[in-house]
């Protein structure tokens, strides 16, 4: 059974996930949070386990739902697995919850709680920072996603969305060890966008996806989002593995050994990548949430704000 917090004594936020101790948003939130006007609140940490017990996800969120001066939470690794153990906690749960059959953030508004699905959101915002405007139609590059858990199918959502028109990748790469959770993301990309040209390959060695990666074109997108190279060691990729040239490679991670963003760096120059870790999709990620959790309109000038002081501390 895992460990419930004690009532909260001041507002007070929940980071749900395995190792919270190790991240950077514990020194950082009480800086942001001065920031956007709430310099008493705390974030408290709730770890679990990879796919906890039911009972356990439930009485995370009915802790929450219950506590009066608990304001809401972001989840982490757990999002499918929380949503699945108690959704019927939620008096309302957004769009893209229910489309992607997850949540990364909990909050309450007029005595209701609230599920929400925020990564599409936070995911897009990262990926404005560093990729071109209109480059899918200039540069006629794919994407190749390594992993197919929420954050492949937040992103992909995201970069495959029928409002973007023409702007979308030439053709989409997802890999998985799992087959269900290929399915899975099939399922919900078919319903984003049903004329997207989407190759979905399950990964029985490692050799199939250097040979996957092989065949991007040049001017592509990798994405690590297996979760590899954080909590748990390796990468999806070996270390004979050629990225294509003038491409974009991102790394979801911003901790931990970092094997993929390592194996990309040696090639960053004779492949001319561009290469980006997790930084920016980690602090777009919190920030949405926080501003959710405690009712905060994110201007421009707070966001200048929060970025330069989390490169300071990072």
């Amino acid at each position: 059974m895992c460990s419930i917090p004690q009532a909260a004594t001041v507002p007070t936020m929940y980071f749900i996930g395995v190792t919270t101790t190790k991240s950077s948003i514990m020194k950082i939130f009480p800086e942001w949070i001065k920031i956007l006007g709430f310099p008493e609140a705390k974030l408290v940490g709730i770890d679990l386990p990879i796919h906890a017990a039911p009972e356990d996800y439930r009485a995370v969120v009915e802790f929450i739902k219950n506590d009066a001066l608990s304001l809401g939470a972001l989840v982490t690794t757990h999002k499918i697995d929380i949503y699945e153990s108690a959704k019927d906690l939620f008096d309302e749960l957004d769009t893209y919850a229910q489309m992607f059959g997850e949540l990364s953030c909990i909050s309450k508004r007029n005595g209701k709680l609230i599920g929400h699905a925020k990564d599409p959101i936070s995911s897009g915002l990262a990926l404005q920072r560093f990729i071109p405007t209109r480059y899918w139609q200039e540069q006629h590059g794919e994407v190749m996603l390594l992993g197919a858990g929420g954050s492949a199918i937040a992103i992909s959502a995201y970069l495959l969305n029928k409002e973007n028109g023409a702007e979308i990748p030439q053709r989409m790469i997802v890999t998985d060890l799992d087959h269900k959770r290929l399915e899975e993301i099939k399922h919900i990309l078919q319903g984003v966008n049903h004329t997207a040209n989407v190759d979905y390959h399950l990964i029985t060695e490692h050799g199939q996806t250097d040979e996957l990666l092989a065949t991007l074109p040049s001017n592509s997108l990798v994405i690590n989002a297996t979760g590899l190279g954080k909590d748990r060691p390796g990468s999806p990729i070996s270390d004979k593995a050629v990225f294509p040239t003038n491409s974009f490679v991102w790394e979801l991670n911003y901790r931990g050994e970092l094997g993929f963003l390592h194996q990309a760096k040696q090639q960053q120059q004779s492949k001319q990548l561009h290469v980006e870790d997790g930084w920016i999709y980690f602090i777009h990620g919190w920030t949405q949430v926080i501003a959710e959790v405690f009712d905060i309109p994110l201007t421009d000038e707070i966001m200048d704000k929060i970025e330069n002081i989390s490169n300071n501390l990072r």
